[in-house]
């Protein structure tokens, strides 16, 4: 097989020479053309006889003596190019013949049909655009390693038209939450990804050095911290779509770099959210698959609102007979009776953590709240006043998989203060994902934060709901790696 690449590659290269030798420029500036190829299939009925000019990759060729037919595809599809040595003239054909799979090329002719029905244009003049020198990979059947599509996206995107669907939907998901945003007022805003101190999540993050300032500095785990201070400072419904980076483990669902909505609304709370949380949702899935019905790897979502709202309690006593306010030697017996075994150190929050990751979430398929968490899993949440221990937070959840996560923002700056110091003592003790105390935040919420209800939604997941993809690498364009022997 490497073998038989490398001897196509050697042609493409002389081909190339060849070129050159003929006078030819195989990659020249720029290129004028009048139609995409979907437009000429889409319009033939009144774009027959015209005199059309189309620009593309060739995907296929196939010589008859003095003609030939190609495959060109653009952004908008793919046309065939009918080509005969008596309309381009000779030199021309003599060029046309040294083209290869993978050339571009830009093309003048007539909107015709063959024989056979194929919309097709009649080439009066061709150039080169661009000559390539490696080949197309299983050129008839698109790649289906899974490793090289990741790794190599650009041919991903050239041979599997399924990819090129995932990423216009993608880029369509998030034009919707923008337009949706917009349309409610919300300001997009741009927040730091340096920063001196990272918060707004458990999360590890990542370090580096900067040497002007000589001093480290951290790729942000959340917009969150930042976004509160312009609440404060009277920006009253702020949003953010953005790189977030978490060095952590990768799997599935996970990505050390992912894409998240933040966003604030002041004089709202957490049940605002979930009504903003559902129309989003539907407008977006409405927008990249003219529904609010979908299918995940077999099964059919509906986004329809009402989604159904489950207290933590509930999820807890219904998966491990305790609820939210048992003691962690409870939790811990219930756990183990269930199958799971935690550590002995593990304090409550963690029991409660994995009760819920392992037991009630992946049973979460129609689009659910999972809502009012303890306290001690949500430091920068709002206590329910009406239940000590409980804050006003949601995650919401669909074919099993957390698609976000929102609070009634706490405004308190005592109460988070103390909640932070809490935190430091955790990270001190060893706890890599514990928060630290941000002074400057501390600063602003002391300046008055008005009641605020907040939402981060991971915009990867999202988009690996609404187009049936299993895998977060499938909707990032470029995911992280390990690098290939040789690199």
């Amino acid at each position: 097989m490497e073998s038989s690449e490398r001897g196509v590659t050697a042609e493409m290269r002389h081909h190339l020479e060849e070129l050159r030798e003929a006078g030819v420029d195989p990659y020249p500036r720029r290129f004028a053309r009048t139609h995409f190829t979907g437009e000429i299939v889409d319009a033939f009925d009144e774009l027959e006889g015209e005199r059309v000019t189309v620009a593309g990759r060739l995907m296929s060729i196939r010589s008859h003596g003095k003609a030939g037919f190609a495959d060109i595809a653009d952004a908008g599809g793919k046309v065939q190019l009918f080509v005969r040595q008596n309309d381009v003239g000779d030199e021309a054909f003599a060029v046309w013949k040294l083209l290869d799979v993978g050339d571009h090329v830009g093309a003048e002719g007539e909107v015709m049909k063959t024989r056979t029905g194929e919309i097709s244009v009649r080439v009066k003049s061709v150039v080169v655009l661009s000559k390539a020198l490696r080949p197309l990979p299983e050129k008839w059947h698109g790649i289906k390693d899974v490793e090289v599509r990741s790794r190599r996206r650009y041919l991903d995107l050239i041979a599997n038209p399924e990819s090129r669907r995932v990423f216009l939907a993608r880029s369509a998901v998030v034009r919707s939450i923008r337009d949706f945003l917009d349309e409610r007022g919300f300001l997009e805003v741009e927040t730091p990804i340096l920063q001196p101190i990272y918060g707004g999540a458990f999360a590890s993050p990542f370090v580096t050095h900067h040497h002007a300032l000589d001093a480290d500095l951290y790729l942000r785990i959340a917009d969150e911290l930042y976004l509160k201070r312009l609440i404060v400072g009277g920006l009253e419904r702020v949003f953010e779509i953005g790189k977030d980076f978490r060095n952590e483990g990768m799997d599935r669902t996970h990505s050390p770099e992912f894409t998240q909505l933040e966003l604030y609304q002041a004089y709202a709370d957490y049940e605002d959210m979930m009504e903003l949380t559902e129309a989003m949702i539907v407008a977006a899935a409405t927008e990249a698959t003219g529904g609010t019905t979908v299918s995940w790897q077999g099964t059919e979502i509906d986004l329809s609102p009402p989604w159904r709202r489950l207290t933590v309690d509930d999820a807890l006593r219904g998966a491990l007979g305790v609820g939210a306010d048992a003691p962690a030697d409870d939790l811990r017996s219930a756990l183990r009776k269930a199958g799971v075994e935690m550590p002995e150190d593990a304090d409550r929050a963690g029991l409660i953590e994995e009760a819920l990751s392992e037991l009630v979430e992946p049973n979460l398929v129609q689009p659910t709240f999972l809502m009012d968490y303890p306290k001690e899993i949500s430091p920068l949440a709002k206590e329910k006043p009406e239940t000590p221990g409980i804050v006003e937070r949601f995650e919401p959840f669909i074919a099993g998989i957390e698609i976000g996560n929102s609070f009634t923002e706490l405004n308190d700056p005592v109460e988070q203060r103390a909640r932070l110091e809490l935190q430091e003592k955790q990270r001190a003790g060893g706890d890599a994902e514990a928060q630290g105390i941000d002074e400057d935040f501390l600063m602003a919420l002391e300046h008055g934060m008005p009641p605020t209800g907040g939402l981060g939604i991971g915009v990867d997941r999202l988009v690996m709901l609404l187009t049936d993809s299993a895998h977060i690498r499938d909707v990032i364009l470029f995911p992280a790696m390990r690098h290939e022997a040789g690199d």
